[in-house]
């Protein structure tokens, strides 16, 4: 049980998480912010995730709550509860940070953390991400990630519908 409640250490309230990103950029250090709902973890957010960490010196992922991702893909979802979504999410090598936020979107939760990078997939455009201009307005940048066809959950679902 030891090595679970491990991974749970990287899983942050907000308020906590702006004292460590505080701390990391104290050393110099920059900070990657990603988001999503992540219900079914597979192959295209492990590339995408990877990818994020790659471009600064810790990731951040942020996760939508139970709430948000029922208002954004529906009543049926999310398939696993954010907690659990969370903690798998922080089990992963290139996480440093995780935190469930319960709005629409990110864009407050990126105006108080000032992430340097800001990462999506592309199947956005800059001007669609929450939280762009405003991590461009301080000089940070946008990295849109290549999307892997084939894989999303949504997809999942409904070939286990079938």
């Amino acid at each position: 049980m030891s090595r679970i409640s491990n991974k749970e250490q990287k899983i942050y309230t907000r308020d906590a998480l702006q004292r460590v990103i505080a701390g990391w950029k104290a050393t110099g250090k920059t900070v990657a912010f990603t988001n999503g709902c992540f219900d079914i973890l597979h192959r295209g957010h492990l590339y995408s995730l990877n990818a994020a960490a790659g471009e600064a010196d810790y990731l951040v992922v942020a996760v939508n709550s139970d709430r948000s991702v029922r208002k954004l893909k529906g009543e049926s979802r999310p398939v696993n509860d954010e907690q659990s979504r969370a903690l798998v999410i922080a089990a992963l090598q290139m996480v440093d940070a995780v935190v469930i936020f319960d709005e629409e979107n990110p864009r407050e939760l990126i105006k108080t953390l000032q992430p340097h990078v800001l990462v999506k997939g592309g199947d956005y455009t800059i001007d669609q991400i929450a939280g762009a201009r405003e991590v461009i307005s301080y000089g940070g940048k946008v990295v849109l990630n290549p999307i892997i066809e084939g894989f999303s959950t949504s997809g999942i679902i409904t070939r286990l519908q079938r």
